[in-house]
């Protein structure tokens, strides 16, 4: 598969326009739900390039629930800012809970962990 490939963007976009307002989808977690081929390196490059009209790019963020944007975009900070607005908060170290703000589409639901844990 080839990120400039425009079916290959549009999948990821397809999803993206379904995150709601004030909730957010990781880019890896994106890629886990499109499958072979996408990683969330390209699922990032992807959003890099998605038209923010039509796509709502803040809403994809890390895995640690914090924006990547913050040394790509001008002014500082717009992709927290705008889900601030939207509602997302975010700590002093830049991070929202995931726990609360991460959305799932139909089907891809979170699902409790079936391994036991090693710490109890």
């Amino acid at each position: 598969m080839n990120v400039d490939d425009r079916t290959y963007r549009e999948k990821v976009y397809e999803i993206v326009r379904k995150i709601p307002s004030a909730r957010v989808m990781t880019y890896g977690q994106i890629a886990g739900i499109l499958g072979e081929g996408y990683t969330a390196r390209t699922v990032g490059y992807v959003m890099h390039a998605a038209d923010s009209e039509n796509v709502p790019w803040q809403r994809v963020i890390n895995s640690q629930g914090k924006c990547s944007t913050d040394k790509l975009l001008l002014p500082h900070n717009i992709q927290q800012k705008i889900l601030e607005e939207e509602g997302v908060i975010f700590n002093d170290k830049g991070k929202c809970d995931l726990e609360k703000y991460r959305w799932f589409p139909e089907g891809f639901e979170e699902k409790p962990d079936d391994q036991p844990s090693l710490f109890g």
